[in-house]
């Protein structure tokens, strides 16, 4: 792999950094806007009066306090920056601020959004499918698992020990009975304590994470739905983070499996504000049935009266709902398809391979203790040490040595028994690893200056041991 020149000085000015030619398209884009509608009297618009101007700037400022998220030596958390085409889109929206409730508010919006979430749901190859765009996965989530508790009155939630934490506190709000299942040492659903759970009885619905938050761990979707056969629960699939992993044909045969199986659950969520490039807040709920469609029914004689066409607020939870969302979305999708050959899906497998990459050069190494092998762009390891004690307070600093030199990971607490680590005098069974999530392309042409820093990072912390 080709070497990156040395980072740039830290005042490097803000055109390295930032794009600013989308300032011009947007502005000129208004312009073409506001031309639409020379039919409407003038009517003056609010201005930035110069207090206003001067907050802007302190705003700035307040906001350097963050991590650089946009850049590829931000390597920590699920943070992905939007694409400069959702970007520019949402903010032109922003003159109309849509609101995609009901097409009285949001007629272009709704419509976009229509076509967005169909584009998505042809991605799993369902031609007919309910659904809509949600402020995140944990509202998606909680859409499918109302209509899987209405589906399966009495019957019980499973999830995998390393789903989203959303799940068991949905289920408590619900009031729905939640049980986890264990996970293999590869953070997976174990199918055998899934089966021996499925013979007691009374499971409603068991929920298939396709990309864990901690280590990208893809449940074995196409087992599960083997077993769906037999004991007749329903499938509800958390693809919040991974579902656009479909379309990447570089995943392992394991994976691959999973994810071409996915055209068989019940109901699926999806948050485009991952990796499908979009602003926080922009999540997808689909399900298979659009016949499910019948739970969401309800009367707002004083909202839906401009159309008989359907209502976004008719299929969805939330009322006043952000049609600028929509807008970025579908603009996106129309710049980049949805295709498994296409810029979007290659570039989804630029981070892939990143991932698999400083997973083999940690292994190599003689710090570390690698976690799996990465089944999507997260990687986790942990500090060789005698005790999983020990290793997490190695991994703690340096997690803090690399944020000072400017490369920013996350920590992650993970079953120590992984890592080969046996409970200590304290009988604790987790150990904290440092973990890196590699969802910028980027990351690929990036990986020696991160293996440098974080080879120094190790250095300074084991060095002085």
């Amino acid at each position: 792999m080709a070497r990156m020149p040395d980072d740039p000085a830290p005042l490097t000015p803000w055109t390295d950094h930032f794009d600013h030619e989308s300032l011009e398209v947007l502005r000129a884009a208004l312009d073409h806007l506001e031309t639409c509608f020379e039919s409407v009297a003038p009517a003056k618009p609010a201005q930035l009066n110069e207090p206003a101007r001067q907050m802007l700037f302190e705003v700035a400022g307040r906001l350097a306090e963050n991590f650089p998220y946009f850049h590829p030596l931000y390597a920590g958390q699920m943070l992905k920056p939007p694409h400069p085409v959702a970007r520019t889109a949402y903010a032109l929206a922003m003159w109309l601020n849509p609101n995609n409730h009901a097409l009285d508010g949001g007629r272009a919006s709704s419509a976009m959004e229509k076509d967005a979430v169909a584009q998505l749901a042809e991605m799993f190859r369902w031609p007919a499918h309910l659904g809509h765009l949600t402020s995140g996965g944990t509202m998606a989530n909680l859409e499918a698992l109302w209509i899987a508790g209405l589906e399966r009155e009495g019957g019980t939630i499973l999830a995998s020990s390393q789903a989203h934490y959303t799940h068991s506190r949905i289920s408590e709000v619900l009031r729905l009975k939640f049980e986890s299942v264990p996970t293999d040492t590869r953070g997976r659903m174990d199918l055998a304590a899934l089966e021996a759970r499925l013979a007691r009885g009374g499971v409603g619905t068991v929920v298939a994470t396709m990309g864990t938050t901690a280590l990208g761990a893809v449940d074995p979707l196409d087992s599960i739905l083997a077993l769906r056969e037999r004991h007749g629960f329903r499938v509800h699939a958390d693809a919040a983070f991974g579902g656009y992993f479909a379309l990447v044909e570089s995943l392992g045969p394991e994976a691959r499996l999973a994810f071409d199986a996915l055209a068989a659950v019940d109901s699926l969520v999806i948050d485009p504000h991952k990796h499908g490039l979009q602003p926080y807040g922009c999540g997808c709920v689909l399900f298979r049935d659009p016949g499910v469609g019948r739970y969401y029914r309800h009367d707002s004689p004083y909202t839906y009266f401009s159309s008989g066409d359907l209502h976004l607020g008719e299929i969805s939870l939330e009322c006043s709902r952000p049609g600028a969302a929509a807008v970025a979305l579908w603009a996106t999708q129309q710049v980049l398809p949805l295709e498994r050959k296409g810029r979007f899906s290659s570039d989804l497998a630029r981070g892939h391979k990143a991932a698999g990459e400083l997973h083999r050069r940690l292994a190599a190494g003689r710090r570390w203790i690698v976690g799996p092998q990465p089944e999507l762009d997260i990687v986790t390891w942990a500090a060789k040490a005698a005790t999983a004690e020990e290793s997490s307070r190695l991994a703690r600093r340096v997690f803090d040595e690399a944020a000072r030199d400017g490369l920013h990971l996350a920590l992650a607490e993970l079953p120590a028994a992984w890592f080969g680590f046996a409970p200590g005098p304290d009988r604790r069974e987790t150990v904290t690893c440092l973990r890196s999530v590699l969802m910028k392309p980027e990351h690929l042409e990036w990986l020696d200056r991160i293996g440098e820093k974080l080879a120094a990072a190790a250095e300074r912390v084991f060095g002085r041991e």
